[in-house]
Parts: structure tokens; C-alpha cells; sequence
């Protein structure tokens, strides 16, 4: 019986930054075999400049950022701009199911390595190749970074005040593109175990932001509206908005929805008369007067520390939560008992604490391991999957192949 979900799959993993691993980092959770491939010519951003201090690092081996997200994986070294290091990363897709990539379109077909070769190697490969704007269309070869990212996708555009420019939309849209790729990847392996046949996956980034807001697509088809900015309000909510509670930047999220939320919201508050206003008698007078109906829900809430002010909503049916930092999240007794984090032994940092996979299964387990030192797997892969000897292996350090 397998322990993993993804026992016998192996991935070789050509990505880089933080949405092709993350995707990688998914699969080697589930079981996956991943072979991350590095260079020293070019080594990952996130390798050598530290993203939390803004510093570079004298040890590629001690990057926090890099460690975190790429759990679960081996690595070994190619320098894949030597004909020699092509014929081997050939080799390595013979005895893979998957191949990822997240370089501009183009290169990995420069490199000898594009889907064509990968399928004539192995007809069976499933090969997803992800970029900014995807592998076809006129703006194919457009560089892009999360930011990017979130202003095509149309998301920078409606996130922030009505007031305020677009948002920046950060590292979440990479790791978004990420779990979109482990969603296209599982539907290709399941239809290759149905009919045999492997798969080229042209994965967007940019898109994989936009299919979240469809409903904007939709008023925009349907009705000729284009929605911008609204903060926190919402079009048929309210209250629906963040409010200050006691304590130095401590906030607390409320929504409410139906009449039934409401009566029980002004009973968790103790009916304070404004409750009864007109201006608060249905949900449309309280759209119409949402100002200072949230002016009012703030008094009650800045009387109270953030988890009492949810405690007692949520005692009454309200959906109302705290604002979580950093530290309220390691700290949370909930998050606790589920494994939200969990520590592994790295060989050059110690322990670390890195957070969990989010999904449990009842009856497989989660492969959790520290991220490879830099050609960690060299031996192991090179050696024992290609079957090259001690004097090979060394031979192809000393010609560079190997660095």
C-alpha cells in the first residue's frame, strides 16, 4: 500500500523563484520524487539575496526564503549552458512523469529541452511550462514578477480604497499560480493513468488571477459595468468591513448577511438603541448608511480586545474574526493542534519552522523534509537513477557539467 499520494511519480523540476517551486514543493508533500536542477552559473534569486532582511547572503545553503519553499525535494547541479549537462537532463526526463518549468517561452526550446524533445524522449511526459502571459499570444515573451502578475490579472485593480491608487498584489498571486499548476499537473497524471498519454500545460500566471474574479468579468458582459476599487464594503453586506478593537493596530472582521445575523449581532452588543435607528432597519438602509453604522459598531469594538470582541460574536452565530499577525498565527491553540507548522532539521541552519502542508489525509501520510543543500543529491541521482560510476561522476565535476 502507498504511503504517499503521489508514491512512483517523479518530477523534474527546472522552476525557480517562488511559483514554480511552491508547485514542486505541493507534489513532493504528496509523495512526488522531485529533482530540483541548479547551476552555480545561475543560481535562484531567493538563494543568494534574503527577502525578510533585504541582504544578500555569504552562504547559498542558509537562504530562510529558499528553505521554506523548497521542502520536500532533491537537488543536484547542471550547468545546462553545457552540451554535456543537456544530454543529461535528456536522460533524467526518460525516467520522469513530469517536467516543470517557469522560464520566458522560448528558452527551455533554446536549451534543447522543450516540450518536442521531452516528448520524442518520453511520449508519456506531462510537461507544464508556466509564464507571465502564457506560451501563446502576442505578449508571450513579456518578463514578469508577482506584481505583474497581479496588475494583468485585473486584481491590483480592484484591491485598495476607492481613493487610493491600485494595490500591489505581492508573492500570494506566485504562490496562487502555484497551486494552480499542482491542479493542472494531478488532472494530467490522472488522465494519462486513464488513456496513456502525457501532456503539454501552457500555464498563465497573469491569468490565474484573473479567473478569480469572474463575477466582475460577468457585470462586465452583462450590465457595461467596470468595478474598481471598494475597500472593504461589499455591494449587498453590511455591516462588512474591519473595525478597531483595544490594543495598538488589533482589528476584528465582520460580515453579516441575513436579517437573522443582524438581530443576533445587536443582541451580542446588548442592543444599544441605535440598533433600533431606521437608518440600520434593513440591509438596504444600512448599505445606504454604512458610514456611520461602521462609526458605530467601531465604539463597541475599540471597548475590546480583538479575540473577546470574536468570542462573543461568534458565540451568537457572527461572522466575526480577528485580524491575525505573524505571531498571533505560531501562537493560535487551533492552528496548534491541526500542525499548522511544523519543524525540520536543516543540515546548515538547524531547525527551522516551516508551516505544514494546509490538507490532512485520514489515511496517507505528508512528506515533510528540509530543502537540499546545493547538489545535495548529485551522488544519488547522477549514481544510482543514471547508473554513472565514481570516476564519471567526478569527471563531469571537473568539466564543469556538474557545478
Amino acid at each position: 500500500m502507498n504511503k504517499f499520494p503521489l508514491d512512483g511519480i517523479r518530477v523534474l523540476d527546472f522552476t525557480f523563484m517562488w511559483a514554480g517551486p511552491y508547485a514542486t514543493m505541493l507534489l513532493g508533500f504528496m509523495g512526488a520524487e522531485v529533482i530540483k536542477v541548479e547551476s552555480q552559473r545561475r543560481l535562484d534569486t531567493i538563494r543568494i539575496f534574503d527577502l525578510v532582511n533585504l541582504q544578500m547572503l555569504e552562504d547559498i545553503n542558509m537562504s530562510p526564503i529558499f528553505n521554506d519553499i523548497n521542502l520536500s525535494k532533491l537537488g543536484i547541479n547542471l550547468d545546462l549552458k553545457n552540451t554535456k549537462a543537456i544530454e543529461i537532463a535528456k536522460r533524467l526526463i526518460e525516467k520522469c512523469d513530469v517536467v516543470m518549468e517557469n522560464m520566458r517561452p522560448g528558452v527551455m526550446d533554446r536549451l534543447g529541452l522543450g516540450y518536442e524533445v521531452a516528448c520524442e524522449l518520453n511520449p508519456s511526459i506531462i510537461y507544464l511550462a508556466s509564464s507571465s502571459r502564457g506560451a501563446k499570444g502576442p505578449e508571450r515573451n513579456y518578463t514578469g514578477y508577482a506584481p505583474s502578475f497581479g496588475a494583468l490579472s485585473g486584481l491590483s485593480n480592484v484591491t485598495g480604497h476607492p481613493n487610493d491608487p491600485p494595490s500591489t498584489i505581492g508573492g500570494e498571486i506566485d504562490l496562487l499560480s502555484g497551486l494552480t499548476s499542482v491542479y493542472a499537473i494531478l488532472a494530467a497524471l490522472n488522465y494519462r493513468k486513464s488513456t496513456g498519454e502525457g501532456q503539454y500545460i501552457d500555464q498563465s500566471s497573469s491569468e490565474a488571477g484573473s479567473v478569480l474574479i469572474g463575477e466582475l468579468f460577468m457585470d462586465y458582459f452583462m450590465n457595461g459595468n467596470v468595478q474598481t476599487r471598494q475597500g472593504n464594503m461589499d455591494d449587498h453586506m453590511a455591516p462588512h468591513n474591519c473595525y478597531p478593537c483595544k490594543g495598538e493596530n488589533k482589528w476584528i472582521s465582520i460580515a453579516i448577511e441575513t436579517e437573522d445575523e443582524w438581530l443576533s449581532f445587536c443582541n451580542a452588543i446588548g442592543n444599544p438603541e441605535w440598533t433600533r435607528d431606521d437608518r440600520f432597519s434593513d440591509v438596504k438602509s444600512r448599505l445606504v448608511n454604512r458610514e456611520e453604522l461602521d462609526k458605530l459598531i467601531s465604539e463597541w469594538t475599540m471597548i475590546y480586545d480583538p479575540y473577546e470582541a470574536m468570542r462573543r460574536l461568534q458565540s451568537a452565530g457572527v461572522a466575526a474574526v480577528q485580524k491575525y499577525n505573524s505571531q498571533d498565527l505560531f501562537s493560535d491553540p487551533h492552528l496548534k493542534e491541526r500542525d499548522f507548522a511544523m519543524k525540520v532539521t536543516h543540515p546548515a541552519i538547524g531547525d527551522m519552522i516551516c508551516l505544514a502542508p494546509p490538507f490532512k489525509y485520514s489515511t496517507l501520510s505528508v512528506k515533510f523534509e528540509h530543502a537540499p543543500l546545493f547538489g545535495q543529491h548529485n551522488n544519488y541521482i547522477f549514481g544510482e537513477l543514471l547508473g554513472m560510476s565514481e570516476n564519471e561522476i567526478l569527471k563531469l565535476r571537473e568539466d564543469g557539467v556538474i557545478g
